[in-house]
């Protein structure tokens, strides 16, 4: 058995007590050492009301310094963590509860009446956010460090659903320090850095990922309760590194008042969840002077590559793989190479356990030789750097030929009039699929000109890639990461060409 780990443990400990952690926007901070003493006492807090190490803890809360570091204290104590989306319906919630068999459930106070119904039909304890645990003794705190290295499972993370019933993922404290340490050293964090923290902190991305690597470079994070222009903009005048996702830019590149020196501090702009336009990455490096990097994950396989600080040209390529990851490509025919075009497939200390209680989803999941199938088209060049052609369940086959959405998509945005789009396939009665885009429009819809639109893709791209149809939407389907809703798309439209 490895040297037992915890990822609260081992991140925080690893810093200097007096250093400042965590910001808010009206400039209170709280230093590291601050920090763990409120981890500590939630632990203890948590344990006094019957969570021992493995329990699983769920989580409903409004964005906080006191959430993040009760849901920290959790894992302290050896919980698994559950983050629940915001935007969850009672449905939805229920479904969850059920399935995660929850401890306890903590949300705000302005929550608790909606979801008592919900806890109590699901079996769960359900609890108010404590504002502190200053009632916990130091014997119930010496406790609750003692039992919180568990090696195993850390956090409990819903896939988005966007392919059918969302799966738990069992995320391990293993995973989380590899993808902590590993992304502090290629993006060359230091202790001088502050991060401006606009996520939400019901996903991956803003709970774990962002923070956790933030506090293993001895840096410090400046939480702002959500997305918004003109706060972000005000905090980006004290930060020196960004993380986000492709709207978040998007909103920016679209503000009159940003200009290069509004961001005159920020060093690093990070961007992950979404695929990145290509055209965004350069319009925002035009205007601010500041070049936007990505990363490359999933659920399941937390952080797989990563665009090092030093490599900003690689504009929409995702990067090289973290240390000790493993990545290859299964192209059509079942051959699997190193290099080329084909599904993504990792190994390593950074993909998860299997899934919640779905043993036959965690096989599946895997290869025969044990390696996770990410489900996403990429492409592998000679250097190992990666480029995401879209999900593989995106691919559209149309007369027989492969068409990468994201390259149509890349040529859609090129169109003054095209702001963003998806591209997917329909049914269509001689090619077995066509290829139709939805876009949004930078212009008034009566201005929309089809046929010009289609004219210029097709002048650039083979015939068989250009969209036989485009449909003008007020706003794409996404999720609440930016992710897009390609299955809605593809159900909405699916009898464009039928006889």
């Amino acid at each position: 058995m490895g040297k037992l780990q915890n990822v609260i443990v081992d991140i925080y400990e690893g810093r200097d007590p007096d250093s400042v952690l965590y910001v808010e926007p009206d400039g209170k901070s709280l230093t590291t050492r601050e920090a763990l003493d409120r981890i500590k006492r939630f632990a203890g807090a948590v344990a006094s009301l019957g969570v021992v190490p493995g329990d699983r803890v769920s989580f409903r809360l409004a964005k906080s310094v006191d959430a993040i570091l009760l849901i920290h204290g959790c894992l302290w104590a050896g919980a698994i963590v559950h983050p629940l989306n915001n935007a969850y319906t009672d449905h939805e919630l229920g479904s969850l509860l059920t399935d995660a068999q929850p401890k306890l459930l903590f949300c705000g106070p302005d929550e608790h009446s909606r979801l008592e119904p919900l806890a109590r039909n699901a079996g769960v304890r359900l609890e108010v956010i404590p504002s502190t645990a200053s009632d916990v003794s130091s014997a119930r705190l010496e406790t609750a460090r003692i039992t919180s290295v568990p090696e195993g499972a850390a956090a409990l993370l819903y896939t988005s659903g966007t392919t059918g019933k969302p799966k738990g993922a069992v995320i391990t404290h293993h995973n989380l320090l590899h993808s902590a340490r590993s992304l502090a050293s290629a993006w060359q964090l230091t202790k001088d850095d502050v991060l401006a923290h606009p996520l939400p902190i019901f996903h991956a991305h803003g709970l774990l990922t962002s923070i956790n690597t933030m506090i293993a470079s001895g840096g410090s994070v400046l939480l702002l309760p959500g997305f918004d222009v003109a706060a972000l903009l005000s905090a980006l005048t004290r930060c020196t590194v960004l993380m986000g996702v492709p709207t978040h830019y998007s909103r920016l590149l679209d503000e009159p008042s940003v200009t290069i020196s509004s961001v005159a501090k920020l060093r690093l702009a990070i961007s992950g969840s979404a695929p990145l336009p290509v055209d965004l990455s350069r319009k925002f490096a035009a205007k601010t002077g500041v070049d936007i990097i990505e990363r490359y994950g999933s659920t399941e396989a937390a952080i797989v590559v990563a665009v090092p600080r030093d490599h900003t040209e690689r504009t929409g390529w995702v990067g090289w793989p973290l240390p000790e990851v493993e990545i290859r490509i299964t192209d059509q025919s079942g051959r699997r190479a190193p290099r080329g075009i084909g599904v993504l497939e990792t190994r390593g200390p950074h993909v998860f356990a299997g899934y919640w209680r779905n043993p036959t989803a965690t096989v599946d999941a895997f290869t025969n030789d044990g390696w996770f199938i990410t489900g996403d088209l990429a492409e592998i060049d000679d250097t190992g750097c990666v480029r995401i052609l879209g999900r593989e369940k995106d691919l559209v086959i149309s007369g027989g030929l492969n068409v990468y959405p994201a390259e149509v998509e890349e040529e859609l945005r090129r169109v003054g009039a095209v702001k963003d789009a998806a591209v997917f396939g329909v049914p269509h009665p001689d090619f077995g699929e066509a290829v139709v885009a939805a876009v949004e429009l930078s212009m008034p819809a009566s201005a929309f000109d089809e046929p010009s639109i289609i004219a210029a893709v097709r002048s650039r791209l083979a015939a068989y890639k250009t969209p036989k149809r485009i449909f003008v939407v007020g706003e794409l389907p996404r999720n609440a990461m930016g992710k897009l809703l390609k299955a809605r798309l593809r159900e909405d439209h699916s009898g464009t060409f039928r006889r």
